[in-house]
């Protein structure tokens, strides 16, 4: 580590003790505040006179002592549960608006109930954001004894819940809800035609649960609302086909971190051969240049099994960071239809989209916002640069006594799997239980066989049966327990020694707990920290270790991939240096990710930016804040909403596209933002030409019936789904400085690498 990071972490931990300091001392003023000897009236008549004062302007952090001790005993009365002093420091870093890492097995759930109890205090609605309408659900029915005690409402927002259902819940003082589900909801506001019709009230205050999934890995996920859908008759299969005919190296080529693949002039000349379509990159070709390359895309750089699963006749994408199934998320149409016909599948286009906006988007409509997770201190400059949000490390109530083992690193994969399925089956001997985190579906049902093979009974946990999910976890823990997983086996659930039945957890423990392993290293050191968090929860012992080899797709792509001339090593390379060096790969790796991501947000931002303007005028029109009958209010709005979905549609059509910019030497963000700042300009005039023509066929009739007849009314039926553009991030055509720094230091990576290869005696 350079003296200029070391400098920086010191400064982190200089700061982040000085606040503990400050929290600790709160939290005694809470502990000594004891309301054990008050009755259940006296708690909830304090808990009347504390909404009183917040919503008469009293400041919420003059409120906080009595909010929190308050709460500390109602929890204690309703369901039994203590907060530990951690639990009640971590509530107000939350009521700070700090972003807080606290260990697997610490109790974030209660935690959040503090400071979410406070802000309700204002009546203008608290949302705590979860990772899945499971635990939406479970957090809201565990913890809800504890708002109703003191006053307040709670309830959770289900997928599929009716809009009566939703608008009440949303009306709760506290709402449990997804993300996800939150945001469609949001997009289903934004073209509604009467107020009545709209679910959310103004933002207030959220709680982001698993915030390093939702703030960094999900942030720029495009949420969507479309019409209905239509069937493409696209000419897929047909791109399919010919870029199956173009050979790598010969026909197209990679860049340096196999982000992208590019048609070279051999290439151009054989698909204008193949096609007789003559000059490829002529402008009539365009579409045929976009739809060819998102088919080069899917059939080299998309992989079944690992990218996606087919299922039911259906291409279904999977999580690059959870390894789950991505439920109701597709490509843009281009490569999805792409996709599908690369696996020989009909494609059903997504219909007329009506409107999106990101994760990052809609979190970021929220006033205030605040997180939690147990992995955030190694992505704290991306929370600071994104959010403004400043990391702090809660300490555990328990000390971490898990035993995080130094990599083990060999030359080839065949080395590590065999090394892998030996130490597994000692380790299970023993009757141990073992966690394997795996890279892909593909891999996961690979290895899981290996072990059948040596006599180790596996259960397998991945895309392929994430419906199990919750019954494989709860018996991860148990006695000569293997579960094999790709990276799902986490988020909001903790793996309890023995599957929680007190005799086997301590056995368990005699044995040294769950035992983690890692079958590679992942771009993201935090991917790797919630693996390993797996284990050792609450104090309990456990273990865990990363097997890496030279060839595995990180380090191929900073090192030259171990030579054909070269002795293969079985035994692992005993050299620390080695491991750091790895380490140092992956903070290079995230910093350029990190700055990819800054760059393709310059894309989605200017879109949100204009969203936003034209929301604003179609909120006010919906509020009545703008004087107008109601046949002008509908019809300003139908035509908000139609010239927005047609702006969408340029979008889309452009975003494909505008990477082929770079080959004329012009920039395409910048080509974008001239485009699409041209599209907008123009919406305005569209909007008044069309109103005006409508009021004159409507001769200023205020009659519903007739509004009907004349189309101005809402989609007949809408879907919502999510689109994974990521591909994006691999179609960049600009290097940002991180990216030139990487591609500098692969020479320097290989030299590092190198000599830890043994080379043949001659």
């Amino acid at each position: 580590m350079n003296i200029a990071a070391k400098f920086v972490q010191r400064f982190r931990e200089y700061d982040n003790r000085n606040m503990l300091k400050a929290y600790r001392d709160k939290t005694e003023q809470i502990r000594t505040r004891n309301l054990q000897a008050w009755d259940d009236t006296k708690l909830q008549e304090e808990s009347f006179r504390l909404q009183q004062a917040a919503q008469s302007g009293i400041a919420l952090d003059e409120l906080l002592v009595n909010a929190y001790s308050l709460v500390c005993e109602a929890a204690s009365r309703t369901l039994g549960l203590q907060p530990y002093d951690v639990q009640i420091m971590a509530g107000i870093a939350l009521h700070e608006r700090m972003l807080i890492e606290q260990y697997t097995g610490e109790g974030k759930t209660l935690s959040a109930v503090m400071p979410a109890y406070l802000n309700a205090l204002t009546g203008k609605g608290v949302h705590v954001l979860t990772f899945n309408d499971y635990l939406a659900r479970r957090d809201a029915q565990w913890m809800g004894p504890i708002y109703r005690f003191l006053g307040l409402s709670v309830d959770s927002v289900q997928a599929g819940m009716s809009l009566t259902e939703k608008r009440a819940a949303y009306r709760s003082d506290i709402t449990y809800v997804t993300a996800k589900e939150a945001g469609f909801d949001y997009l289903r506001d934004t073209i509604a035609l009467t107020e009545a019709a709209t679910v959310h009230r103004p933002f207030h205050y959220v709680i982001v649960d698993e915030a390093d999934s939702l703030l960094l890995d999900e942030a720029r996920v495009p949420l969507v609302i479309s019409g209905e859908s239509e069937v493409s008759h696209s000419d897929g299969m047909r791109y399919a086909d010919l870029a199956r005919q173009l050979l790598a190296g010969e026909h197209y080529d990679y860049d340096e971190f196999q982000r992208n693949v590019y048609l070279n002039d051999a290439g151009a000349a054989k698909v204008e051969e193949l096609l007789g379509c003559g000059n490829l990159y002529d402008s009539r070709n365009s579409q045929l240049l976009t739809s060819l390359n998102c088919a080069l895309h899917v059939e080299t750089l998309l992989t079944k099994d690992i990218d996606y699963i087919v299922r039911g006749g259906a291409i279904e994408l999977i999580e690059e960071y959870t390894g789950r199934v991505a439920e109701n998320r597709y490509l843009p149409d281009g490569l999805q239809a792409a996709l599908t016909a690369k696996e020989g599948l009909k494609w059903t286009a997504g219909g007329k989209i009506l409107g999106t906006i990101t994760i990052q988007h809609f979190i970021s409509l929220y006033p205030e916002i605040c997180g939690m997770t147990a992995t955030a201190c190694a992505s704290a400059m991306e929370f600071k640069d994104i959010y403004a949000l400043q990391v702090v490390q809660i300490p555990p109530n328990r000390l971490n006594i898990r035993t995080d083992y130094p990599h083990r690193i060999y030359t080839h994969k065949e080395a590590k799997y065999q090394a892998l399925v030996q130490d597994i089956s000692s380790i299970h001997r023993e009757g141990r239980p073992i966690l394997i985190g795996t890279a892909s579906v593909e891999e996961s049902d690979m290895l899981a066989a290996e072990l059948a093979a040596a006599g180790v009974p596996a259960q397998v946990l991945n895309a392929k049966n994430d419906a199990e999910e919750a019954d494989i976890i709860a018996r991860a823990g148990e006695l000569g327990a293997v579960t094999v997983s790709t990276n799902m086996a986490g988020r909001g659930v903790d793996i309890r020694l023995g599957g929680g039945d007190p005799v086997q957890a301590d056995a368990v423990a005699r044995l040294g707990g769950l035992y983690v392993i890692g079958t590679h290293v992942n771009e993201s050191v935090r991917i790797d920290n919630q693996l390993r968090g797996r284990s050792g929860r609450q104090g309990d012992p456990g273990a865990s270790v990363f097997y890496v080899s030279l060839e595995d797709d990180l380090m191929r792509r900073f090192s030259s991939p171990t030579p054909a001339h070269a002795v293969r090593q079985q035994e692992a390379i005993e050299e620390p240096l080695l491991g750091r060096k790895i380490a140092s790969i992956q903070q290079i790796v995230m910093s350029q990710n990190f700055d990819i991501h800054n760059e393709l947000n310059r894309y989605s931002d200017m879109i949100e930016d204009q969203r936003r303007i034209l929301y604003a005028e179609r909120l006010s029109i919906l509020l009545g804040e703008q004087p107008m009958s109601p046949a002008e209010q509908r019809v300003r709005l139908f035509y908000i909403d139609e010239c927005w979905a047609d702006h969408l549609a340029f979008v889309s059509y452009l975003r494909e596209g505008i990477h082929l910019e770079s080959i004329a030497s012009r920039s395409p963000i910048d080509e974008f933002h001239t485009q699409i700042t041209g599209a907008f300009d123009q919406i305005p005039g569209k909007i008044n030409r069309a109103e005006e023509a409508m009021l004159v066929r409507l001769g200023g009739s205020n009659d519903p019936a007739e509004w009907e007849r004349l189309g101005l009314r809402s989609p007949a039926s809408t879907r919502t789904y999510i689109i994974n553009d990521q591909y994006l991030q691999n179609k960049r055509s600009s290097w940002t400085g991180t990216t030139v720094v990487a591609f500098w230091l692969r020479p320097f990576a290989q030299k590092v690498l190198s000599p830890f290869i043994k080379q043949p005696k001659y």
